[in-house]
Order: structure tokens, then C-alpha cells, then sequence
């Protein structure tokens, strides 16, 4: 018996995987939500495209766990891919879900393996490139 709130199922943990291991030329993201019948973690789409487009598609009012792949240029001129785990927490959720995507974050920040973690309570306006650099530098 599980001692979480919420459960994460074999085939999550298996699209994460696979998600950590694609080569994307740019900005790409595996948006995660927990289902409230089954109590799962589960993937609801992956997307690519630039952090504005992806933000666009992200729900004004679900929280999400987005494991966003962004290149990222060091001032001394390397390349890294990071990989970063965003809280996609907007301040319009309803309290149920709150508590629920909050009890469940520590589960997926595990299984994720993100050395990084960015809170975002205030929607699209702030999932921009500026404020992802700055959060990873």
C-alpha cells in the first residue's frame, strides 16, 4: 500500500524517461497532471516550440508539473540543455487542486531527477526566456 496521496504509475515514469533522453533543437516540455479519479500522475501532452508558445498552451487555472528541456548560453560561450522542473501552480487553481498537485510534487520532483525547480504562480506573462536564464544562471 502506498503511503503518497497520489500514485505514479509505471507508464509515467517511463514517458519521462524517454522525454529526458530526446534530442529537441530547441525549447520542448513534458506537461504532467494529476487525474483526480485515479489519483495518478499522468502525462497530459508534450510540446515543443518557443517558451511563449509552450506557456500559451499550459491552463490558466490546473496546476502542472512541466519538465521543460531549454537551452541555455553561458557567458562563456557554452551550451548546456538543462533540464528543469517548472511548478506550474496558477494563484486562480482551485484549492482542491492545489492540495493536491502540492502533495504530489515531491513524487514527481523524485521521479523527474531535475536539478532545478521553478515556482510559477502567476501564469504566462512569466514564462518567458528572460525569467527562465535568470532562474538557471
Amino acid at each position: 500500500m502506498s503511503t503518497n496521496s497520489v500514485d505514479l504509475p509505471t507508464t509515467t515514469k517511463d514517458a519521462i524517461r524517454k522525454f529526458r533522453f530526446k534530442r529537441f533543437k530547441g525549447d520542448a516540455a513534458l506537461v504532467v497532471k494529476i487525474d483526480r479519479k485515479s489519483l495518478t500522475i499522468v502525462v497530459d501532452e508534450e510540446l515543443e516550440g518557443t517558451l511563449e508558445e509552450i506557456a500559451e498552451e499550459l491552463p490558466e487555472n490546473a496546476p502542472r508539473y512541466v519538465i521543460l528541456s531549454h537551452p541555455l548560453k553561458h557567458k562563456d560561450g557554452r551550451l548546456s540543455v538543462p533540464l528543469v522542473l517548472i511548478n506550474w501552480a496558477p494563484s486562480s487553481s482551485p484549492t482542491e487542486l492545489m492540495m493536491l498537485h502540492t502533495s504530489g510534487l515531491a513524487v514527481f520532483q523524485q521521479a523527474a531527477e531535475c536539478a532545478r525547480v521553478i515556482e510559477m504562480r502567476e501564469g504566462a506573462e512569466d514564462f518567458t526566456e528572460a525569467y527562465i536564464n535568470e532562474r538557471l544562471a
